[in-house]
């Protein structure tokens, strides 16, 4: 739109200055059949302009504040659970629906892809496996054991996934012979991942954003009290941005516990930009806490788990920092409320965001009344920047 309006504008400024070299009125110019106003060369100057902004030595454009920082756009979403149960003879229910995608491999982020590419990083939890190896055995008994093919990773970097949090209760449903492929295909596919023993750095217009994945299960959160911090400061001491995702809370729970408020609050004084929380499967109410946020849970994104969720309402967190001089400070956040399907009547995995008052306000509503359950919730939650 800009770009069309400033053409438009060189276009009216060249009719003007021809009209006044050959004396005639404009209104005789642009009723002339003529073409003398060659568009070919008003777009060569608009493209010589894009040429001459502020690019980065990758080649991607960079944006800038007033003052010289970088501005970072990060978008996170919640739980990508792609596959099915091999345990299961009949067919999956995300591999019916990709027949019927004819195979198109992006279509669960179809309808979200374009503010994916219109940011500097996009960070999902990947909850499954890409792997051919066999089920782990001491999980037999559990209720879904996911996987997916190998080649099902290039839904990530087709829809400009750039990183994955990779520390979830599924990550071993395929024993470590399947997480560590899972790992590898990452790596091969392009797709930065971290997890309880990796910390994934992407480098984003030249600024570099360290990432640390959880999961508190099991009686981890002692051990998680004292690691984390350390961690943080460790990380934070070489990168500018550190985002640290867990994995934490009961499933179906709308609010966070006391021990996901106390550790993501010690993550933040430790030194940490930001927080994610995942596997509740529900949305929670966002926390700032000293000029920080904490996203207790995305809730889900593309989650082949469930046909019908008894609840499809997610959404996208988008966050901006201005870096400069190796340090970043946060510079505001927004929402953009989703459906985690792009129909009502079933699942089809296709994250779509709401476009009906209604329902914007409702999972707005749900936000704020559950933050009733923190110390600090968020005062508002802005759909814009």
């Amino acid at each position: 739109m800009i770009k069309r309006a400033i053409y438009i504008f060189f276009s009216l400024l060249l009719i003007f200055n021809l009209a006044l070299a050959e004396d005639i009125s404009i209104k005789d110019f642009l009723e002339n059949d003529a073409e003398i106003v060659d568009s070919a060369e008003v777009e060569n100057f608009l493209e010589k302009s894009d040429a001459e902004k502020n690019d980065s030595p990758t080649g991607e454009t960079v944006e800038t504040s007033a003052d010289g920082s970088r501005i970072i756009t990060i978008t996170a979403a919640g739980d990508v659970t792609i596959g099915g149960d091999v345990r299961k003879r009949k067919k999956s229910i995300f591999d019916i629906e990709l027949e019927k995608q004819n195979g198109d491999l992006s279509f669960p982020f179809r309808n979200v892809k374009n503010i994916f590419e219109n940011d500097d990083m996009t960070l999902v939890n990947f909850e499954g496996t890409l792997t051919t190896a066999g089920i782990n055995k001491e999980r037999n008994s559990h209720s879904f054991l996911f996987s997916a093919p190998p080649s099902y990773v290039e839904m990530l970097p087709l829809s400009s996934i750039e990183a994955v949090a990779l520390e979830n209760n599924h990550v071993l449903d395929h024993g470590k012979a399947g997480y560590e492929e899972t790992m590898q295909t990452l790596e091969k596919a392009g797709v930065v991942y971290s997890n309880a023993n990796k910390l994934g750095v992407y480098n984003a217009q030249g600024v570099e954003i360290a990432m640390l994945s959880y999961q508190t299960f099991n009686g981890l959160y002692p051990k998680l009290f004292d690691q984390v911090p350390k961690d943080v400061q460790a990380a934070k001491a070489k990168y500018p941005i550190v985002i640290v995702s867990f994995h934490w809370g009961e499933e179906k729970d709308y609010w966070p516990n006391e021990n996901q408020q106390k550790l993501g609050k010690l993550t933040i004084d430790a030194g940490a930009d930001l927080v994610l929380g995942h596997h509740s499967h529900r949305i929670n109410p966002i926390e700032e806490y000293k000029g920080k946020y904490i996203v207790y849970s995305l809730g889900n994104c593309s989650f082949a788990g469930n046909s019908k969720p008894s609840d499809m309402s997610t959404f996208l967190f988008q966050i901006r920092f201005k870096v400069k001089d190796n340090t970043a400070e946060t510079f505001g956040f927004r929402i953009i409320p989703c459906r985690i399907s792009s129909r009502t009547d079933y699942n089809d995995f296709a994250i779509t965001p709401y476009d009906q008052e209604f329902n914007i306000d409702s999972l707005i509503n749900t936000l704020m009344e559950n933050g009733k359950h923190i110390e600090n919730p968020v005062s508002k939650y802005p759909l814009e920047f």
